[in-house]
């Protein structure tokens, strides 16, 4: 079996979206702070962001469960996916 190249290019298989966040140069460590300080500061990174509703798509989507994406923190992501799952269900 032959095998395949890498591509020439790694970035071409960042989605667009990506390539024009905010956070594009940032230290990513700054997305995945340790404590609500961490949070607020990337929080405040992202309001002035314009890719932010399809990050915070992308994290949920993928179920991304660590770090602020779009904004969220991981516990406003988990409030997000249940409060869609509760409204998902359909009782008979």
């Amino acid at each position: 079996m032959e095998q395949q190249p890498y591509p020439q290019n790694p970035d071409s298989l960042v989605p667009a979206w990506m390539k024009a966040g905010r956070c594009r140069n940032e230290e990513p460590n700054k997305f995945f702070p340790d404590n609500g300080a961490g949070v607020v500061a990337a929080q405040i990174i992202c309001r002035e962001c314009g890719v932010r509703v399809e990050c915070l798509e992308y994290a949920l989507d993928n179920r991304i469960e660590d770090g602020v994406w779009g904004g969220a923190s991981e516990r406003e992501r988990r409030r997000i996916l249940r409060a869609h799952r509760t409204d998902s269900v359909v009782i008979d």
